[in-house]
């Protein structure tokens, strides 16, 4: 994916805003992602992918997957009814 492709679907978030977000503001908790125009607070697919942009905005990578790929992947999410992913639920383990 592109600096310019969308990581939030919901409120078209890009991943160039959310890795600047990410190192100029230096999340100390996974959840203030969302202080980067509302990021996580929709649907709920792309905190997995905010959790790892706030672990390292340096580093972070979607392993080449294509656009077309995270899209067909976030609809099969949406229409599968598996349990809405959160930061509560991830920030609570480890």
């Amino acid at each position: 994916m592109d600096l310019d492709d969308d990581i939030c679907y919901c409120y078209h978030v890009s991943l160039r805003k959310l890795i600047n977000y990410s190192r100029r503001e230096r999340p100390g908790r996974p959840s203030q992602m969302t202080g980067c125009l509302g990021a996580g607070t929709g649907c709920g697919w792309c905190i997995p992918f905010l959790l790892k942009i706030a672990e390292d905005p340096d580093h972070f990578s979607l392993n080449g997957m294509t656009p077309e790929e995270y899209a067909e992947k976030r609809a099969v999410y949406r229409t599968t009814g598996q349990p809405k992913n959160t930061f509560e639920s991830t920030e609570d383990e480890g």
